[in-house]
């Protein structure tokens, strides 16, 4: 009998020279056979000749087409390759260069182009629309105009290209001025654009012609890498959580993606997808009305167990380094898709920054059903909401991340009932945290800003088995049951930590420090935090240090590409009475009866700082730094 390691050794050799790297330039051609002497000219030619095993490495250039990958890897170890050559700066784009403009008035100029240039998807037909989505009153098309890279602004009235006037509430007011409007009938599609003293015929103009740029046409696409890329301007439509959801690249109900190292810009609506397939329902709040969105959305969730939503068929995926930026929905978003996956170290920032339309799926990064999600290091700033994780958080972790500048709120937790923990992050905005949940952990986080807890009675929402999608039952949101254990919180003003004004509803409590949880059904469990400048602990902590007069100076600087954290703790933060924050100290959230733990179910330990850096294994640092100094001091924290 032949030697079993021997024979499996052969086998993994026999697959390893049948993989292959498959070329692709500007300069080739889709008829060569794609090798480095004779490369293919589309990366769609690759995706078509490419099998599990194989590399599709793409050459300098710009590529104007939609990839659909038809086929995915068989495993992690087996996956497909899409990379950018090394050094090299590949672009995929979903538009193209219009040049014919034809002047209209002074500043104003008209393309008029056939309704063929679009193919079979014209987003200059096609309007925004979806369950949770607010066109404040006026319509808005998928499609966009670039002037040299920048998008300018679409408008429903064609008098407002001609006579523009600077939007209000918005940063780039000077910008919102370069307007454009569209129109269509059954032969040709017309824009008009004001370019001010521009001509477009002598600058770089494109227009969005296609809804995406990497995105498989059917689910179960598995295993595949897109790593190196530049990918930009995709028509693509609002991503609701009870939609298919369709981004500037997505995975599409899929397994085991890593996109990794790219630079992602300009989608009209999301940026990267991890989201739900079309068969478990597709805006079912819009097309029938008659049940609220939480009924229809229990009824997805209901829908997607039975076709097999599971550890073994979906998510999984890591999305690491990217940066993405100028979408105007999400940079990241997934509805149950994003299950299991890893998503860390990305740069997401001018998110929702134009704020032409609204709606209740908007922010930096956005999921559902983000069970045994790992959300570490990620910059996220100047994007409305930072990071929202809305129903089903479960086993989840947020570390390290760092928030600031996002006019919303940092972190929006909607209708979870835990476990999930969030520990060492820097939340800076005016509003750090928006707590409408129960059975979440916070322990070493840095939160300069207003901390909103709310109730939610009115919406029944699941939890699941442990490390599982299996649904154990569902429930409403009392509020409370969460762990506060060595923060560092701070009022930006000093007084009573109270928001400036008493907030209206009464099921919501709002203002600096915990003292909003004082009135929740549910205690808190709390110990060694500290409050700053008129920061309130929770009203039964035992022995917090309050420091009302105190100040720690905090400023956040930006240099180029980095961040710079200025501050003063001063020597009173030693005074807390820390301890070291594990599974044991976590205990388990009241409404599942899960513990704290790591998604392999071993215990968790928040054993190091913001850095990386070991803490005190008997009485840590209160705050994300261990051991940071007494005074003046400035840290380089991205």
């Amino acid at each position: 009998m032949k030697n079993p390691i021997t024979v499996l050794s052969l086998v993994a050799f026999a697959q390893f020279l049948a993989a292959r790297e498959i070329h692709v330039a500007v300069k080739g051609d889709d008829a060569a056979d794609g090798t480095a002497l004779r490369p293919l000219r589309t990366i769609s030619a690759a995706a078509r000749a490419a099998q599990p095993g194989d590399v599709v490495t793409v050459h300098a250039g710009t590529y104007r087409e939609r990839v659909t990958p038809p086929r995915g890897g068989e495993s992690d170890a087996k996956r497909i390759v899409y990379q950018a050559a090394a050094g090299a700066t590949v672009v995929i784009k979903g538009s193209e260069v219009i040049r014919d403009w034809k002047p209209f008035m002074p500043g104003v100029w008209k393309a008029t182009l056939p309704n063929e240039l679009f193919g079979r998807y014209n987003p200059y037909k096609d309007l925004i629309k979806g369950d949770w989505f607010s066109d404040k009153g006026r319509p808005h098309h998928t499609g966009e105009i670039y002037l040299n890279g920048k998008s300018l602004w679409e408008t429903h009235l064609l008098e407002r290209v001609l006579h523009p006037s600077a939007q209000e509430n918005v940063a780039d007011r000077e910008g919102s001025t370069w307007t454009w409007f569209c129109e269509s009938d059954d032969r040709q599609t017309y824009l008009y654009a004001n370019f001010h003293h521009k001509d477009p015929n002598e600058e770089l103009v494109e227009i969005n012609v296609r809804d995406t740029c990497f995105y498989p046409d059917q689910p179960g696409r598995d295993y595949l890498t897109v790593r190196g890329f530049r990918l930009a301007h995709a028509a693509t439509q609002w991503a609701a959580p009870t939609a298919e959801q369709i981004g500037l690249i997505g995975t599409h109900w899929s397994k085991g993606w890593i996109i990794e190292h790219n630079v992602i810009s300009d989608s009209k609506c999301s940026g990267i997808t991890l989201g739900k397939d079309r068969r478990t329902g597709h805006n079912v709040w819009t097309n029938d009305p008659r049940k609220d969105g939480a009924t229809h959305y229990n009824e997805v969730v209901d829908r997607a167990m039975a076709a097999g939503w599971s550890r073994a068929t979906i998510g999984s995926h890591v999305v690491r380094h990217n940066t993405i930026f100028n979408c105007e929905q999400t940079g990241i978003c997934g509805s149950l898709g994003a299950v299991f996956s890893q998503i860390t170290d990305n740069h997401i920032h001018h998110i929702w920054a134009k704020r032409q339309f609204a709606g209740a799926e908007m922010a930096g990064i956005k999921l559902h059903a983000a069970i045994d999600v790992l959300l570490q290091r990620n910059r996220v700033h100047h994007a409305g909401r930072g990071l929202w994780l809305d129903w089903m958080t479960q086993g989840t972790r947020i570390t390290g991340n760092l928030c600031y500048a996002n006019t919303t709120d940092d972190l929006f937790v909607e209708v979870n009932h835990g476990p999930f923990l969030v520990d060492n992050n820097l939340f800076l905005s005016d509003l750090s945290l928006q707590d409408w949940s129960q059975g979440g952990a916070y322990a070493h986080n840095l939160i300069t800003g207003r901390i909103v807890a709310r109730q939610e009675l009115k919406r029944s929402t699941p939890y699941h088995h442990s490390h599982s999608t299996a649904v154990a039952g569902r429930s409403n949101i009392p509020g409370g049951d969460n762990r506060f254990y060595n923060n560092v919180l701070v009022s930006a003003t000093s007084g009573d930590g109270s928001s400036s004004q008493p907030d209206p509803n009464p099921q919501r409590a709002t203002g600096y420090g915990l003292w909003v949880y004082d009135t929740r059904e549910f205690p808190l469990r709390t110990g060694g935090n500290v409050f700053y400048h008129g920061a309130r602990p929770y009203r039964e902590e035992a022995s917090p240090v309050v420091l009302s007069e105190q100040s720690p100076q905090i400023k956040l600087e930006e240099v180029e590409d980095r961040v710079y954290l200025n501050f003063d703790f001063g020597a009173n933060l030693a005074r807390a009475a820390t301890l070291p924050v594990n599974t044991a100290l976590l205990g388990h959230a009241r409404i599942p009866n899960l513990p704290f733990e790591n998604p392999d179910g071993s215990p968790v330990t928040v054993d190091a700082d913001y850095f990386g850096e070991k803490r005190n294994a008997t009485k840590p640092t209160a705050g994300p730094f261990e051991n940071p100094g007494a005074s003046g001091l400035r840290l380089k924290v991205w």
